[in-house]
């Protein structure tokens, strides 16, 4: 029996492992890539048939990154996910607080945590890395005793490292959610959330119109976000989430009534809602 390998980029000990392992189980098998790029190569040339990605957090804000990068490949979001993320302050064995002066982690970790470290470490020096288990590694093998590193107890264990103070994050309601994709799009069952990309000529009323097809068709609309058109200044994207599938009558009226005054328009999925 073949296992199901996911990508996902970080080290293990990841939040985005974390997401791939509660998705699809703890029998599937998280391969680690070095950015988002390789995540979508990997299912892009199907060396991996899904790979998990972080979208949004609910104190960062959104991942931009991964919205230039779904418009770039032509991979279909197939499910999501939200993770609860707590970050602990981890440091190599026998190191003590007052040992620290640098602060490792994924910039979006430092930023989660930003007013925790201050108070806990008002002089400490903050420095980004590529990830959060992956600053816990690199302070493993190179023994690095006057610096700590923010990411997940699970690091922790993995790296068989000292956690000096828990639950880092500035609010308790830190969650990251994140998508799943594919080279291949589902029909979902049950509630359904959906994924699309649009743009349209900058004319006056046209972002209200756009929005207003589904509006009238009483859609929920739960994310909405902008990202440069490159090429054309201060023209963009809009990236919008809704409640519902494009499968679903209403759901395509409100589409095919988009498709009619956009200059662009893609579906990247409809898939279940996550929780």
């Amino acid at each position: 029996m073949t296992t199901l390998k996911i990508a996902f980029q970080g080290e293990h000990g990841a939040f985005s492992e974390m997401a791939a392992l509660d998705f699809f189980g703890k029998a599937a098998q998280a391969i680690p890539c070095k950015d988002f790029e390789t995540v979508f190569a990997a299912v892009t040339r199907q060396e991996v048939p899904y790979g998990v990605l972080p979208v949004e957090n609910t104190l960062g804000g959104s991942i931009h990154r991964n919205y230039d990068l779904l418009l770039r490949n032509n991979l279909f979001i197939i499910g999501e996910v939200q993770v609860k993320v707590c970050h602990q302050l981890i440091a190599m064995p026998g190191v003590t607080l007052d040992q620290i002066n640098k602060v490792y982690s994924h910039p979006q970790a430092l930023a989660q945590c930003e007013h925790s470290v201050t108070k806990l470490l008002p002089q400490v020096e903050r420095i980004p890395v590529y990830d959060t288990a992956g600053s816990i590694k690199m302070i493993k093998e190179e023994q690095i005793t006057d610096g700590a590193g923010l990411a997940s107890e699970h690091a922790a264990n993995i790296y068989d490292m000292q956690i000096l103070q828990r639950d880092m994050q500035d609010d308790d309601e830190n969650y990251t959610r994140f998508m799943v994709v594919a080279p291949e799009a589902v029909i979902p069952t049950g509630e359904a959330k959906t994924s699309i990309v649009f743009s349209v000529n900058n004319i006056p009323g046209a972002l209200f119109k756009s929005l207003a097809v589904f509006a009238l068709r009483d859609i929920d609309l739960t994310k909405i976000e902008s990202r440069p058109l490159q090429g054309k200044r201060w023209q963009y994207f809009f990236y919008i989430d809704f409640i519902g599938s494009q499968h679903e009558e209403r759901c395509q009226n409100a589409l095919r009534h988009l498709q009619e005054i956009t200059t662009y328009f893609r579906v990247l999925g409809s898939y279940p809602r996550g929780v």
